[in-house]
């Protein structure tokens, strides 16, 4: 259940520092060589001439974001956030603006006013971004070059050569880079500057004597070599200064760092963004409250149920969430051993498969790379699991189900991570994580007729969807309806619920850390392990955390919505494959395209 890689690095490469592993995607001004200036205006454009166009200019302006969508024309940029950047940026973006305002009060078809509409977004957001939120200045976790690098070196779009020479002239640009960071940061957010440095740190598995191995081995000349070695010397110099300086901005640990706290008006501006629900923040966490309450007396009846199963000596506590949370424990006895956790979600994957096509649920490609490994060192701190996938200008690339590694972690951590990943929940971590959730979803966006949207990513419709893949396999009959997997599925559910509780909490209303770990163990049944990484990533992020429950709700209230319309023509594989289709839009984007079929 965490945010997949390619939304986090878009997040990032849009506008300003974030706290996702990736490279900014600010490009030099220098380097952007198209603007709106020297385009036709808006008077002699449709509405798809516009939108393509803007596409174009999108790569030109941000090269980073265009990498992680399979764009490879701008590969040899690695963007520098200063302020002049910042200025061109925001010049271009206010142009947008103009255009998509004249644009947008014309007479559209349905489908050219949404994709207009979210290139409005777009453009809304990265300005506030830039003027408003100023994350560039406060979180220096945004800084770090180690993603783009290790998108080309992954990559196979031209010859190794080819891409070691372009590796060489963006490694000529890191130190400037880093000193731009330097020059950007004002009052860093501690937890994001500890993330900042641990990331960065990493930054070696990927610019490190691997590397410098494969450049000698290469083709390469002589003085390419000679001076590739060179750059790549400079840029790790560059990143460990970049440490070095962060850690004599944090204090030594002692007691829980201060939270970066948005507050209510910056949280909701954020979430109108980001989630593009038709709720407030507000709306959803009041929503979110009344789920909690209803997703624990679902818990209680299954509890109930397999009691006499597992403790027939024993009467069941008048307690129901005692009863609840001692059932979890039991069942939560099963699981990998360590040193297979990663294995064990391998061998899963087919099982997935098989059913998706027995219960003929959604048509899959089989042609499309699913490679599991472990997390890769840069991207770590953040999260459990992740999805890293390409975008649709490079479709047939591998996408990679990052899984985190426990080798290292203490005896005691690593059995409560894995209690809680369990043999039960692990299966829906794969069906979330793979298949039929993210994996298969973005495989869907690739083939989205309309390119805007599969680029302009809605978090709540990638991640609601991933949620929606659970409830809808296990509903499908996955599991033969088995009531502990169901319990622990509730478990999970909860988490989704809780995650919007939590993050509202803690930027909206101040909770603490105290009351924080009483609500995800306490109330929503979790291993210390788990909840204490879910503190660390809700003091890391903002809004994102409800993305899951926010997309959710609304997808399930449009099956509702389907099944009312379609009739008899309603079918799950019809409803999931049609949805599929409109890309990465907002769930309330879809729904009106949907609705009107």
């Amino acid at each position: 259940m965490k945010k997949t890689v390619l939304a986090a690095l878009i997040s990032c490469a849009l506008i300003g520092a974030c706290s996702q592993p990736s490279e900014q995607a600010q490009t030099n001004s220098a380097n952007t060589t198209t603007t709106s200036a020297e385009s036709a205006s808006t008077s002699q454009l449709s509405a798809t001439a516009y939108g393509e166009q803007f596409v174009q200019e999108l790569w030109q302006m941000y090269p980073q974001y265009a990498l992680y969508v399979g764009f490879y024309d701008y590969d040899d940029q690695l963007p520098i956030n200063d302020e002049a950047r910042r200025s061109a940026e925001l010049t271009w973006l206010k142009q947008q603006q103009q255009q998509l305002a004249t644009l947008l009060a014309t007479e559209l078809t349905d489908a050219e006013q949404t994709d207009l509409s979210l290139l409005a977004n777009f453009v809304e957001r990265a300005i506030w971004q830039i003027e408003q939120f100023k994350d560039w200045q406060w979180d220096p976790s945004g800084y770090n070059v180690a993603g783009g690098f290790a998108q080309i070196l992954n990559g196979d779009y031209k010859p190794e050569v080819e891409r070691l020479r372009t590796i060489s002239k963006r490694l000529a640009n890191v130190p400037a880079y880093y000193q731009a960071a330097k020059a950007n940061i004002k009052n860093p957010a501690v937890p994001q500057t500890r993330l900042a440095i641990q990331q960065n740190q990493g930054v070696s598995s990927v610019l490190g004597d691997e590397l410098l191995t494969k450049v000698m081995a290469s083709e390469l000349t002589d003085d390419e070599k000679v001076a590739f070695e060179a750059a790549l010397t400079n840029a790790q110099q560059a990143v460990d200064s970049y440490i070095e300086f962060l850690q004599e901005l944090v204090p030594e640990q002692q007691g829980a760092d201060p939270v970066h706290r948005l507050g209510e008006a910056v949280y909701e501006q954020k979430f109108a963004y980001d989630i593009q629900s038709q709720l407030t923040a507000k709306q959803l966490y009041q929503r979110a409250l009344q789920d909690q309450q209803t997703i624990h007396s679902k818990m209680a009846e299954l509890t109930e149920q397999l009691w006499p199963k597992y403790f027939a000596e024993q009467p069941m506590p008048e307690d129901t969430m005692a009863a609840t949370s001692q059932m979890l424990d039991q069942l939560s006895l099963t699981h990998a051993d360590p040193a297979q956790f990663k294995d064990a979600v391998e061998e899963q994957i087919p099982t997935l498969i098989a059913f998706i096509k027995e219960h003929d649920l959604l048509t899959l490609d089989d042609d499309k790379p699913l490679v599991i490994r472990h997390t890769p060192e840069y991207m770590r701190g953040y999260a459990v699991a992740s999805i890293q996938a390409p975008g649709p200008y490079d479709a047939q690339a591998n996408t990679y189900y990052n899984v985190m590694p426990l080798d290292g972690m203490p005896t005691e951590q690593a059995e409560s991570f894995l209690r809680e990943y369990n043999q039960y929940l692990m299966q829906v971590l794969n069906i979330h994580e793979a298949i039929p959730g993210h994996y298969t979803q973005l495989v869907y966006a690739n083939k989205s007729p309309s390119l805007i949207k599969s680029i302009m990513h809605n978090g709540a419709m990638i991640e609601g969807w991933a949620v929606f893949a659970e409830r809808m396999m296990l509903e499908a009959g996955y599991g033969d309806f088995e009531p502990e997997l169901w319990l622990m599925y509730y478990k999970w559910n909860l988490r989704v619920v809780t995650n919007t509780l939590l993050d509202y909490s803690i930027h909206v209303l101040g909770m603490e850390q105290e009351q924080a770990m009483d609500l995800m163990v306490n109330q929503a049944f979790q291993q210390q392990a788990e909840a204490e990484g879910k503190w660390r990533r809700a003091t890391l992020s903002q809004v994102q955390l409800t993305s899951y429950y926010a997309g959710f709700s609304d997808i399930m209230v449009l099956r509702e919505k389907a099944k009312q319309r379609w009739g008899d023509d309603y079918s799950i594989k019809r409803f999931n494959e049609t949805f599929l289709g409109y890309g990465n839009a907002p769930v309330r984007v879809i729904a009106d395209l949907m609705l009107a079929k």
